[in-house]
Parts: structure tokens; C-alpha cells; sequence
């Protein structure tokens, strides 16, 4: 006798909070995107960190800019 357990109904995955603009453009001397300021280790495990470490680098890419030349950014 075989029995079959109820399943949840599927539900859509929630989307990920990411600060990504397409502009994918690593700087070589800071390691940041001139993009959206993360590093590439930021960036390949960003769908594996938790809500809270996304919030936590998010608060941090504003002072991150500063680092990067300006030259490179363009007109703010």
C-alpha cells in the first residue's frame, strides 16, 4: 500500500534584491564593478547569501564609489 502525502502548492520563487545595472566592468586596482561596486566574489555567490549579508553589502556600495577614479565613472 503506497500513500501519498498532500504537496504545497509551488509557489515562484522569490526575486533576488540586487543592485546590478548591466554595466559589468571590473576595476582593476579597487576589484569593484563600475557598475554597482561589487567585487566578483560579491557578485558570483550574491544568490547564495542571505537577505541580511545582500543588505549588508548594499549599505555599503554608496561609500564604495569613492574609491574608483572618477575618471572611470563618467558624469555623475
Amino acid at each position: 500500500m503506497s500513500s501519498t502525502v498532500p504537496s504545497a502548492p509551488h509557489q515562484p520563487p522569490r526575486p533576488v534584491v540586487t543592485p546590478c545595472v548591466k554595466v559589468c566592468i571590473v576595476d582593476g586596482p579597487t576589484g569593484l564593478c563600475l557598475g554597482c561596486y561589487r567585487t566578483l566574489p560579491e557578485i558570483g555567490g550574491w544568490s547564495a547569501l542571505t537577505d541580511e549579508q545582500r543588505a549588508a553589502v548594499m549599505g555599503e556600495l554608496a561609500s564604495r564609489r569613492s574609491r574608483i577614479d572618477p575618471a572611470k565613472l563618467g558624469p555623475v
